[in-house]
C-alpha cells in the first residue's frame, strides 16, 4: 500500500504545483498575467478544494478506496492535459478551480485509510514517508520542468509551459491505472487477502482500540455532529491553517531563487537542494516522533527551527545565506505537516467522525492558502520582507498553538469525551 499511495501522492503535487513553474517557464508572458493574478489563480485553487473535502471522504467512508482514489487521479490527470486549450488568464482560474473540487479528497482519503490499517506509534514515520513524496515531486519536478519547458518548446505548435501540464497529467493517468490493481480496500473488505491475513489486521488494530472496517457505522449527520462538537477539532483546524499559510512558500520557490540570482533553468534546478534538505528533516522528524511518543513536542520544534530560519531570511540580504535558510526553514515548516497530520489521525473515534474531522481540518486548514499566495507578490522583489515577516510570524504562533493543544489535550487524545 505505501509504495503506492507514495507514487500517487507524488503526482498528485506535481500536477497541483507545477503552476510554479510554469509561471517562471513563460505561462506568465503568454497569458499577460501580473502578480495579482497569478496569486488569485493559485488561490482559487482551494474555493474548490474546500467546498469538496467534506463530502468526498464521506463518500470514501461508506465506498471502496481501491476504486475511488484512483478516480480521482484520472479525473485530475485529464484536467491537466486539457491545459493546452487555456489563452487567458480567466481560463487559467476556471481551471483551477475545476482541479481543486477533484483534488479535494485525495489527501484526506489517504489519511482516513491508513489510519484504519496502522496503529497510532506507527503512524508518524509512515506518514512521513508518504508526505515525502511531496518534497520529492518538488525537488523532481524543478528538473522536470527545467528539462520539459526547453526541451519541448514549440513542439507541435505548444509551448513548452503547456507541455509540462500534458505530459504530466499522462503520466499521472497512467499512474491511476496500476492503482486500481495494487490498492487494498479497509482491512475486513480486502479481497486479495486471505481470511487469516484479514483476521490479522483487524485484530492488530483492535489491540490498539483502533477502528476497523467491522465497526458500526454511524449516520453522516450525527458523525457530523459529533465532529462540530468536539473542541480538539477546532484546535487542530486554526494549527493547521496556520502551518499552511507558512507553507504557500513553496509556490514561490521558483520565484525566490530568481529573485537570488538565477535565472533560466537554473531558477528551476536551485529549487532541488531546498527540497532535499526538507525531504532529510521531515524523515528523521517522522521517526522521532514515533520513536519518543510525542508528536506534539516534534512539531514545536520543527515549528521553532523554522521561525528562526525565516528572522534570519528577513533580516539578511546576502543571497547565499537567505539562501541557505530558506532551506532550513522550509524543512521546519515540511516537518510539521506529516507528523501534526498523523498526530490528527488518531484523535478521533470512529470511522465516520474521523472522516469528517479530516477533512474539516485538512479543508479549512487549506483555506489559508487563499490569503497566504498574496504576501509574497513581485513587487517586493528581490527581498521580500513582507512575507518573511509574515511567515516568521505564523511559524512563532504555530509553536503556541501546538504546545497549548498538547497541554489541554494530550498527545493521542486518550480518555476524552467528545
Amino acid at each position: 500500500m505505501m509504495p503506492m499511495l507514495w507514487l500517487m501522492l507524488l503526482m498528485n503535487y506535481i500536477d497541483r504545483t507545477n503552476i510554479g513553474n510554469a509561471k517562471v517557464g513563460g505561462m506568465a508572458a503568454e497569458l499577460h498575467m501580473s502578480s495579482a493574478d497569478y496569486s488569485l489563480v493559485l488561490s482559487i485553487f482551494y474555493a474548490g478544494y474546500l467546498a469538496f473535502e467534506v463530502p468526498s471522504n464521506m463518500i470514501l467512508a461508506r465506498t471502496n478506496p481501491r476504486y475511488y482514489l484512483p478516480f480521482l487521479m484520472v479525473a485530475w490527470g485529464a484536467m491537466s492535459c486539457a491545459v493546452k486549450g487555456i489563452h487567458s488568464v480567466a481560463g487559467m482560474a476556471v481551471f483551477r478551480v475545476a482541479l481543486g473540487l477533484v483534488e479535494a479528497g485525495f489527501y484526506p482519503g489517504v489519511m482516513l485509510l491508513m489510519s484504519c490499517w496502522y496503529k497510532p506509534n506507527e503512524l508518524s514515520r509512515r506518514m512521513t514517508l508518504f508526505y515525502s513524496a511531496t518534497l520529492v515531486a518538488g525537488a523532481f519536478g524543478g528538473l522536470l520542468a527545467g528539462g520539459i519547458i526547453q526541451g519541448m518548446e514549440g513542439v507541435g505548435g505548444t509551448p513548452g509551459w503547456k507541455w509540462l501540464f500534458i505530459i504530466e497529467g499522462c503520466a499521472t493517468v497512467a499512474v491511476a491505472g496500476f492503482a486500481v490493481f495494487v490498492l487494498p480496500n479497509y482491512p475486513a473488505t480486502t479481497s486479495w487477502l486471505t481470511d487469516e491475513q484479514r483476521s490479522i489486521a483487524v485484530r492488530r488494530l483492535l489491540s490498539e482500540d483502533a477502528d476497523t472496517d467491522a465497526e458500526e457505522h454511524v449516520g453522516h449527520l450525527k458523525a457530523m455532529v459529533q465532529a462540530f462538537k468536539d473542541p480538539i477539532m477546532w484546535c487542530m483546524l486554526i494549527t493547521y491553517n496556520i502551518i499552511n499559510c507558512s507553507g504557500t512558500i513553496s509556490y514561490f520557490i521558483p520565484t525566490l531563487t530568481a529573485a537570488l540570482g538565477y535565472h533560466g533553468r537554473m531558477s528551476q534546478f536551485m529549487t532541488v537542494p531546498i527540497y532535499a534538505v526538507s525531504l532529510v528533516l521531515s524523515i528523521a522528524g517522522g521517526f522521532i516522533a514515533d520513536r519518543s511518543g510525542h508528536k506534539a513536542y516534534t512539531i514545536a520544534g520543527a515549528g521553532a527551527l523554522a521561525c528562526a530560519s525565516y528572522v534570519v531570511c528577513t533580516v539578511v540580504s546576502n543571497p547565499k545565506i537567505k539562501y541557505a535558510f530558506i532551506c532550513f526553514g522550509a524543512g521546519g515548516v515540511w516537518t510539521c505537516i506529516p507528523v501534526f497530520l498523523s498526530w490528527v489521525v488518531i484523535m478521533f473515534d470512529g470511522r465516520e467522525k474521523r472522516a469528517i474531522s479530516i477533512a474539516m481540518i485538512n479543508g479549512f486548514g487549506n483555506l489559508s492558502s487563499i490569503y497566504g499566495s498574496f504576501f509574497w507578490p513581485s513587487s517586493d522583489a528581490p527581498r521580500y520582507l513582507k512575507g518573511f515577516a509574515i511567515t516568521t510570524s505564523l511559524c512563532g504562533f504555530l509553536v503556541v498553538m501546538v504546545l497549548f493543544t498538547r497541554w489541554r489535550f494530550g498527545d493521542k487524545g486518550v480518555a476524552r469525551t467528545a
